[in-house]
């Protein structure tokens, strides 16, 4: 299946489509670093990323007609920066909003489906009417606003078209708020997903419910040992509290959560000449902690990784140890962290590099996401075929 990725910033979201089957066709970015981490991947004949156009440029200047009726996926991460709980919380008055962007290719292109994700900041009561607004324009991309129109305006419209009977383009959207930790990435990273299927495609999709949980990770510790054995801690060096079993009531069919030290345990202690090994591991100096600045616990998943870097707020791009000491992940841990693969280079200084994590999806949750909606469209269009059957053979019929 084909589709197309907008805001790819470092990749994340496109490598996880395209583990999950879909091709993509165009790449599309602004950001100059960005593109090249993205140009010298392909180059190295990194296979989820060969076949690709890499457009560098606003996504508003490429002429998306050419794609019309050939895609079946579009899908991309807005910038966050204009719902981002560190920013200034602008919505749509923010020239960095893309989400009337984001509509407008849906428009154009007519996909049979679209994967958009952003920051949980997005669904915060302050922006509560925009984010409705947002759904509707991305469940109705055709009917767009009118010159000199307002949002707020174009909202009100939308809710009355949405109410009645129309027969424009339009997509049934999902919208779902959820833990990467919850499905296997090291890391407590909150996402709003908003997944929408075109109309016409019966796709009869729920979003994928999760496999990892704090109560197994827990379990795994406090009661059975089981991580710690594993990665062959002594018992005065478990430093988290033991938790008596029977407090513990365990979710059917899932695993623990996956921590810091389940992430990057075979990595080699960074060094500032870095590995000769792995790929963008080198040791970074300055980190320090102070109250509220105390990094991410080695036996946890990590804070949410952030764009910025020595000024995050909460240490998030820094490692605790057990002792108390810090530092700072390399951008190769970092990539762990975003589940990354190894031999995906993160083209730049850190702080670039660094600000292409903070800003990516794990690829593993785009894989899980995209994955399911690759085989809801594939189940879509079997559904298409046999109901199609019967109409053919009575045509075939009547011409014999």
């Amino acid at each position: 299946m084909r589709s197309v990725e907008l805001f790819a910033g470092g990749g994340g979201l496109t490598l996880g489509t395209h583990l999950a089957g879909f091709s993509a066709e165009v790449v599309a970015e602004w950001d100059q670093w960005c593109c090249d981490t993205l140009y010298r991947n392909q180059t190295a004949g990194h296979p989820l990323v060969q076949g690709a156009d890499i457009k560098n440029g606003d996504v508003r200047d490429i002429d998306w007609a050419a794609y019309e009726g050939t895609i079946d996926l579009v899908s991309g991460g807005p910038p966050c920066q204009p719902f981002s709980g560190g920013g200034k919380g602008m919505a749509a008055c923010d020239p960095r909003d893309m989400f009337p962007a984001t509509a407008e290719v849906i428009r154009q292109i007519r996909p049979k489906a679209f994967i958009v994700e952003n920051v949980r900041g997005l669904t915060r009561p302050k922006f509560a009417d925009y984010f409705s607004y947002i759904q509707l324009r991305l469940a109705h991309p055709e009917l767009a606003p009118l010159d000199g129109e307002s949002w707020t305006e174009h909202f009100s419209r939308l809710q009355a078209e949405h109410t009645s009977v129309r027969q424009d383009l339009s997509y049934n959207v999902v919208t779902t708020v959820v833990n990467a930790a919850d499905y296997g990435v090291p890391q407590q990273r909150w996402r709003v997903f908003l997944v929408g299927f075109r109309f016409d495609v019966d796709a009869e999709w729920a979003f994928p419910e999760p496999t990892h949980s704090a109560q197994m990770l827990a379990h795994s510790k406090d009661v059975t040992s089981e991580y710690w054995e594993r990665h062959k801690i002594a018992l005065k060096q478990r430093t988290e509290p033991v938790v008596t079993p029977r407090l513990f009531e365990l979710p059917s069919a899932s695993r623990p959560w996956r921590t810091v030290r389940d992430a990057i345990c075979d990595l080699p202690e960074p060094t500032l000449d870095g590995s000769k090994t792995v790929l963008n591991h080198v040791l970074q100096e300055g980190a320090r902690a102070y109250p509220g600045h105390t990094g991410s616990s080695l036996d946890q998943p990590a804070k949410a990784l952030k764009a910025g870097v020595h000024g995050v707020p909460g240490g998030e791009n820094m490692l605790r140890r057990n002792d108390g000491t810090v530092r700072y992940f390399t951008v190769r841990e970092a990539a762990r962290l975003q589940t990354f693969p190894d031999r995906y280079t993160l083209h730049g200084p850190w702080s670039e590099a660094m600000r292409q994590l903070g800003n990516a999806v794990p690829v593993m949750l785009a894989q899980i996401v995209a994955s399911s909606v690759h085989e809801h469209l594939a189940l879509a269009n079997l559904r298409a075929e046999v109901l199609a059957a019967p109409s053919q053979s009575k045509r075939l019929g009547a011409q014999a």
